[in-house]
């Protein structure tokens, strides 16, 4: 790993790092970025993804340059809506509980957004669009879920690859966009800054 800069994942997400492993990388560190994902007036949803994401990477990519380490940092958010409306990633089940009501039976989108940022400090950022619907969700469905847990600070109030993948009858885009971390498209920023990409991929098969 001394031969180029580290990778390193502004998130301390569990499923955007197993994202990063399924598509054959392990980044060299992990440094969790907090910034405030409050929403500005009147801010889009697609926009706030991106916004989140950058900020994110800037923030990470500082703080490796004040510690001294050549990075290459990848950071990701993801805003979940229905229309113009952001839902929140809740930490109280009367939360949860409004979003799932508010899913119920229709369509929604979810935005990720992207940032890689450079050595050097370029950024260059990517937003992926994904528009699911679910079934209608029963009263037992609902409050069945939110015993179980999993929707806690959550985009929307679910997790797709968990229980929730259950509610899912439509999906048009990325799933591991869904998921936190769309892999074509951060596959794709990572090599155009010359990250190997692929040198994990014979270690995997061996």
């Amino acid at each position: 790993m001394n031969d180029r800069v580290q990778l390193v994942l502004a998130s301390g997400s569990p499923r955007r790092l197993a994202l990063l492993n399924q598509a054959g990388i392990e980044p060299d560190r992990l440094m969790p970025a907090d910034v405030d994902e409050t929403p500005e007036r009147g801010e889009l949803p697609r926009r706030l993804a991106l916004r989140l994401a950058q900020q994110k990477g800037e923030l990470v990519a500082e703080r490796a340059r004040e510690a001294g380490m050549p990075a290459l940092v990848l950071a990701a958010d993801t805003v979940v809506a229905v229309g113009r409306r952001i839902l929140p990633k809740p930490e109280l089940q009367d939360e949860a509980e409004a979003c799932l009501r508010l899913l119920s039976g229709r369509a929604h989108r979810v935005f990720t957004g992207i940032c890689v940022v450079s050595a050097k400090g370029r950024a260059r950022t990517r937003l992926v669009e994904t528009r699911l619907r679910f079934k209608r969700l029963s009263h037992d469905d609902i409050n069945a879920y939110l015993a179980c847990g999993e929707w806690r600070g959550k985009a929307g109030g679910y997790a797709i690859q968990g229980i929730a993948g259950s509610f899912v009858v439509k999906l048009s885009g990325s799933y591991t966009g869904v998921v936190g971390l769309p892999l074509a498209e951060t596959i794709a920023l990572l090599g155009g800054e010359g990250y190997p990409i692929r040198a994990g991929w014979v270690e995997r098969a061996a």
